[in-house]
């Protein structure tokens, strides 16, 4: 993929004030944002409190080049990059000496920029049926997933991870679309989804479903999310701060689970005793912020 994605798409991050609020920077503190993007939460962090430093970790590459790059020529040594998947925290804290961290955030939600510009994840634009966030880290294709799953296995995808009540049907369009021709493309799939269930009530593409359950199934989303946790807390000093943002019930209830469950053993304190949502003003300005579910906890002292 080789388009210049910086100058065509622009990411906006959600619930800047939020998470401002809950992880509260304060002086020499040091941050990690574990999603870093296009930086937009990262530019955040720094801008609210000059004299903190934000590590800023993603498993894409040109996410640190070319934003990474603008961040560093604004805040020089106060923001760091690194290149990595926050799965893999717990052995990076290690070779990076990420520890006793003031904060930490981590949006689990996918970049419009990746949604836009990469291939496989639109079902609007026709691309190479990709989806693979981080090539270097993800070698199984969504092609591949479509064209070598058994039909269990893709009716278990549909279903448990997109919420897609017609899986049964679309399964069996693809298993007969394969035997013809492999399914390649994003506009095969998407066509084949469309002609299959028909157009939706909702103002949402027939096939937004299956694309979103593809893309958590891809690129290990939840799996990933498991791993992170833990070594996201112990990364963090006493009373240090951890801020989750997940768009999916699937992630939201992975980080409710976990932060009840180390609450009761006194790793944590919960902040949030419920669920923070974006504002409706945020909301009208920024659609992908509905979804937007904001849990914040704090390293506990009790332990």
């Amino acid at each position: 993929m080789n388009k210049d994605f910086s100058n065509h798409v622009v990411h906006k991050p959600v619930m800047i004030k939020e998470v401002l609020d809950w992880l509260a920077p304060h002086k020499n503190g040091v941050y990690l944002d574990a999603t870093f993007g296009s930086g937009g939460h990262t530019r955040a962090i720094l801008e609210s409190e000059p004299e903190c430093t934000v590590i800023g970790m993603d498993w894409d590459t040109r996410m640190l080049e070319i934003y990474g790059k603008s961040i560093t020529e604004e805040f020089g040594n106060r923001f760091i990059p690194i290149w990595g998947n926050f799965a893999h925290l717990y052995k990076m804290a290690k070779e990076h000496k990420l520890n006793n961290l003031s904060g930490i955030l981590a949006d689990f939600g996918t970049s419009q920029i990746q949604i836009f510009t990469g291939e496989g994840f639109s079902v609007y634009n026709d691309t190479v049926l990709d989806m693979r966030m981080s090539p270097a880290y993800q070698k199984i294709t969504a092609s591949y997933v479509i064209n070598k799953s058994s039909a269990e296995k893709l009716r278990e995808i549909f279903f448990q991870l997109g919420g897609e009540r017609h899986a049964k049907k679309i399964v069996h369009a693809i298993e007969l679309e394969r035997l013809k021709k492999p399914i390649k493309t994003t506009g095969q799939l998407a066509n084949l989804i469309e002609h299959v269930i028909g157009p939706t009530k909702q103002h949402l593409h027939p096939a937004t479903r299956v694309f979103q359950a593809l893309r958590i199934y891809v690129n290990h989303e939840l799996e990933n999310i498991e791993a992170f946790l833990p070594a996201a807390v112990r990364a963090l000093a006493t009373g240090g701060r951890f801020v989750c943002i997940s768009f999916h019930e699937l992630e939201d209830r992975i980080v409710k689970q976990f932060f009840k469950e180390h609450e009761a053993i006194l790793d944590i304190e919960i902040l949030t005793k419920r669920v923070i949502k974006a504002s409706p003003e945020e909301i009208a300005l920024n659609s992908s912020a509905r979804s937007a579910r904001l849990r914040a906890a704090k390293r506990s002292d009790k332990k």
